[in-house]
């Protein structure tokens, strides 16, 4: 892809984006990564760009690993995080409107990344999840301190059905009175999914009601699979 960062998060429509993220609290994109950025990225895994890795099972997180990027981040990474966040800043505006919450999130992601270095907030949370045969994600939510973005983003580095076979991507909301509701999402290379990081709010008969969301990676039936995480907040 020739076009730059900037121009392809432009093109995408975000008034049907936006629709999507109000009515079902997730949306997919067309592909924003050419496979050659994706071999890119993957190939950063084994490089010294990291600030911590993570073994899943040790932690009883699932079966796998994942990586958080140092700062300062890999171009492509930093690009997207600066770029992703001012449309959606919008949305999350809207929630937290429609929540009744005194938080607001300012229009450039350097104003929000000051907002969580204020609460000591500094560590950069972007991060690579390596999948093999047998591994998943149990469902959880990233939060890392007293401030937290609303919304992330995950794109999916590898190709399903060669690279790997399993591993959709889960959202499960635990809507109040009502058993919880699930959602398996297949993504394809280059593509995103852009989701609730905690909670969204939905319409029922007597106002605007918060819904908390998970997410998780169902499990890799086989070969390898390679994510990258957009987390807006950085950690404390």
């Amino acid at each position: 892809m020739s076009r730059s960062i900037l121009q392809r998060v432009q093109e995408l429509d975000w008034n049907s984006l936006g629709r999507e993220l109000d009515d079902r609290g997730s949306a997919q994109t067309s592909s924003l990564l050419s496979a050659d950025e994706c071999a890119e990225l993957i190939a950063l895994y084994d490089q010294e760009v990291f600030r911590k890795r993570v073994d899943m099972g040790r932690h009883n997180y699932g079966e796998g690993e994942y990586k958080y990027f140092d700062n300062p981040l890999p171009s492509l990474v930093s690009q997207l995080r600066t770029e992703l966040y001012p449309p959606l800043a919008q949305v999350a505006n809207r929630w937290a409107e429609r929540l009744g919450e005194e938080t607001t999130y300012p229009a450039e992601h350097a104003e929000l990344l000051a907002r969580c270095h204020e609460q000591e907030q500094g560590k950069p949370t972007p991060l690579l999840l390596r999948y093999e045969a047998e591994g998943f994600n149990c469902l959880h939510q990233d939060l890392y301190g007293a401030v937290a973005f609303p919304l992330q983003v995950v794109f999916l580095l590898s190709r399903p059905g060669s690279d790997f076979t399993g591993g959709e991507f889960l959202l499960v909301e635990q809507r109040p009175r009502a058993q919880s509701r699930g959602e398996a999402i297949e993504l394809g290379q280059g593509e995103a999914i852009i989701f609730a990081t905690h909670h969204r709010p939905v319409f029922k008969t007597r106002g605007w009601s918060r819904i908390n969301v998970r997410h998780g990676v169902s499990r890799i039936r086989s070969g390898r699979r390679f994510t990258l995480g957009i987390i807006f907040h950085d950690a404390a």
